[in-house]
């Protein structure tokens, strides 16, 4: 495409961290990834950070260590990336989905609260929340930063509490987020950053756990490392464990953007208000949205069609921007309905409209730090055209950014 998707920042800078890393002869297990960790974990605000391969990764270790297995279950979004769903599955527990937030297409607490309510039994022998037909246990809460807005954690944090859940935080999309002043990722037992390239920081591929529980950390270092006892030889393994380890090279590129971070994320804000400045006006589209406790990284620029036939609409000016050369993305289908998830038949069939109304109207348009402002002219210009012939006048859009509204960052 013309004007891709997305595309990483890399500078001089990441290129001599990589550099002095291969001249190092150092490439794993070297000191750079220990760096990088203790950077991360200062930077999030908590007490450990342990690096590995991939934000699923990451979540796939949370669940693990918080010991969420077979006859388990875990409440979450469907409107996420796969990932989400698949580190419960990973260790045979099932994804229970709640529906979402209509405005901030995050979790909304309430409905986890119908689920609980509506699904689940306490039983006192067990002190846990047991699904009334399968006989599951619910141990927590899989809230998701859809791109990169926070959700409600107050609200969330509450219930967690009042049913004795842990709360796990996929904050793959969030890095640099804030809820009510405190950075996304703090709030829960343990959260998971990923470092795709097209997310806010990238090591190429890579993801981190953090968390403030000893116990949890510990646990992840040593799944991470196949299984091995960091105080006893390389050969002893304790337990079954996996081959996530991130190299020196991808951490040496993380610790270049991370010392980046700002400029990165600032970046992406400016990308955001330009995005908002051009398209406004434009009718039959909803804009992405803040909330008032909330100030978001910025993943993606998302929007979506509305009014009649708000379905076909997205689907046409898709179409219409792939024949620009302009690239797109409908973010996200369903997990509920991805057709892997619907063959092994995990779903219990939830009723998620909602969900399945964002699935249908949303679009990701290009979105990346180097991004001119001549491109999101174009952009919005071929948006705006694709739709105007097509679309009655909508709602005015809502302002979120005030003039006095700073960074957030």
């Amino acid at each position: 495409m013309t004007i891709p998707l997305s595309r990483p920042e890399i500078g001089a800078l990441e290129v001599e961290y990589v550099s002095r890393v291969l001249r190092s002869g150092s490439l794993s297990l070297g000191p750079k990834v220990s760096e990088f960790e203790d950077k991360f974990a200062e930077y999030a605000g908590t007490r450990y950070a342990i690096a590995v391969t991939s934000g699923t990764s990451a979540l796939h270790l949370c669940v693990k260590a918080l010991g969420i297995g077979p006859e388990d279950e875990a409440v979450t979004t469907s409107f996420s990336f796969v990932a989400s769903a698949n580190c419960l599955l990973y260790e045979g527990a099932l994804p229970v989905f709640a529906d979402i937030d209509a405005e901030t297409l995050n979790l909304d607490p309430e409905r986890i609260r119908d689920v609980i309510t509506t699904d689940y039994l306490w039983d006192r022998t067990r002190d846990s929340l047991i699904h009334r037909e399968s006989g599951r246990a619910l141990k927590a809460i899989l809230p998701v930063h859809i791109f990169g807005l926070p959700c409600d954690m107050a609200s969330i944090l509450e219930i967690a509490d009042e049913f004795n859940l842990y709360v796990l935080e996929d904050a793959c999309e969030a890095l640099g987020s804030c809820y009510r002043g405190q950075r996304v990722g703090t709030f829960g037992d343990a959260a998971a950053f990923g470092f795709y390239p097209n997310k806010q920081l990238t090591t190429a591929e890579g993801g981190m756990i953090v968390t403030n529980d000893e116990q949890i950390a510990a646990s992840c270092r040593s799944l991470r490392n196949q299984g091995r006892d960091s105080e006893a030889s390389w050969l002893r393994h304790i337990a079954l464990g996996y081959n996530y380890r991130l190299s020196d090279l991808h951490a040496a590129l993380g610790l270049a953007q991370l010392e980046r971070i700002e400029e990165l994320l600032t970046s992406r804000e400016r990308l955001a208000r330009e995005y908002f400045r051009a398209l406004s006006n434009v009718p039959g589209i909803v804009l992405p949205r803040e909330s008032t406790d909330c100030s978001r990284s910025w993943f993606a620029y998302v929007i979506q069609t509305a009014g009649p036939l708000a379905a076909a609409k997205r689907n046409g000016l898709m179409a219409g921007l792939h024949a620009r050369d302009i690239a797109c993305q409908a973010y996200f289908p369903p997990i509920h309905r991805q057709p892997y998830f619907r063959e092994i038949q995990l779903s219990r069939t939830p009723s998620l409209p909602l969900t399945d109304m964002a699935a249908e109207r949303c679009l990701a348009l290009p979105f990346f730090p180097a991004m001119t402002s001549a491109q999101i002219g174009e952009v919005s210009a071929a948006v705006r055209e694709l739709l105007s012939a097509d679309l009655a006048p909508a709602e005015p859009q809502q302002k979120y950014f005030s003039a006095s509204a700073g960074s957030g960052l």
